[in-house]
């Protein structure tokens, strides 16, 4: 049984399925060639989505009998009743991908009914950079240990910030600004890049967009802890179910968190 506090052959596992997972989207990006639609919800999607995650899926169902898995594209699969579920987004960045932008990534993280995640991958290929980490396994760029930043003052911080519809809605955008405007440096990575640039020690804070799903977090929040930092959604709590992510050094977070009066 996979335990909490001996999660290498996990980890492992996570690393050879992301080998797996690389070799089928790459050569999508790479040569152009998919095919192009939209879900329910207007968001893009293309085959190089579902054949990653199809070859995901059949790993971790084959290695993993005992385990759940919950993809972004073919939802609920595995054992429904296990404490142990693997989340995955095949294509995080789906829309820099159809564009030909190389921030995108494939997150496989193994979540615990009561602990949440506690380990992830985050796999980007056309980046050439690999990051993963998790509880009791430290957290690593490339086979090279990070940890989050020391810095202490936001008017010291390198802030990265993403602005969307969400957010305008929560009618709080004028407080991204205000988190910009007080910070040292703003700009926008995006998507799973943010977070990990704080699990680096690059970046000091991450805000990410409102609409987020559990696919979306679970991943990074694995990483970005392992690498010493806070993750946890706008309002504070540490729970990668919810809609929106914000990530920092640890030291910033309630500053944050405040500024964004969320």
């Amino acid at each position: 049984m996979t335990s909490v506090d001996d999660l290498g052959a996990e980890l492992d596992l996570a690393i050879r399925v992301a080998d797996a997972a690389d070799a089928v989207s790459l050569p999508y990006f790479v040569e152009r060639s998919f095919t192009l639609s939209r879900k329910d919800d207007s968001s893009e999607v293309t085959e190089a989505d579902r054949n990653t995650e199809s070859t995901i899926t059949s790993m971790l169902l084959e290695e993993r009998p005992g385990h759940g898995i919950y993809g972004e594209e073919h939802g609920i699969s595995g054992d429904t009743e296990s404490t142990w579920t693997w989340t995955i987004d095949p294509i995080d960045g789906t829309s820099n991908f159809v564009r030909g932008v190389p921030v995108w990534a494939t997150l496989i993280a193994l979540v615990h009914h009561d602990r949440g995640p506690v380990l992830g991958v985050v796999s980007a290929p056309a980046m050439a950079r690999r990051w993963w980490g998790g509880i009791g396994l430290g957290a690593f760029a490339n086979g090279r240990p990070i940890r989050v930043s020391e810095v202490d003052a936001v008017n010291a911080a390198q802030v990265s910030v993403t602005f969307n519809r969400g957010w305008d809605e929560a009618g709080h955008t004028a407080n991204l600004v205000r988190l910009q405007q007080t910070a040292y440096r703003a700009r926008g990575y995006g998507d799973f890049w943010q977070h990990m640039l704080v699990a680096e020690g690059a970046v000091d804070v991450a805000v990410d967009a409102i609409g987020l799903a559990p696919y979306d977090n679970a991943a990074v929040q694995a990483v970005v802890e392992a690498a010493g930092g806070t993750h946890t959604d706008r309002f504070g709590h540490r729970d990668y179910t919810s809609n929106s992510a914000i990530s920092t050094n640890g030291r910033l977070h309630s500053s944050v968190i405040g500024i964004l009066g969320a």
